[in-house]
């Protein structure tokens, strides 16, 4: 085991520990205010209104955690591929 593996895991292990923790709380605000755009969908629907199209504030904030959880959930899995890298260079 020599210098570079034994860094490739310890950097890959930290990259997939951030990248997951920094991903989980984005993407659990991206579901809920998705559901909570189905539930207005739905009662709209049930209504008989009909529902404006245009982007919402809630749209807008969607696509910026779904943006930051992308980032963050390749910056997990940048982290799995080094230490794939560090097992293959053993």
């Amino acid at each position: 085991m020599g210098a570079i593996n034994l860094a490739a895991w310890t950097l890959g292990v930290i990259l997939i520990a951030v990248g997951y923790s920094r991903a989980r709380g984005p993407w659990g605000r991206y579901q809920q205010l998705r559901e909570q755009e189905a539930n207005v969908a739905r009662y709209e629907a049930w209504r008989g209104g009909v529902r404006d199209s245009s982007e919402s504030g809630a749209s807008v904030m969607m696509a910026l955690y779904r943006r930051r959880a992308r980032l963050w959930g390749a910056i997990a899995v940048l982290g799995f591929v080094l230490v794939l890298v560090g097992f293959a260079l053993s």
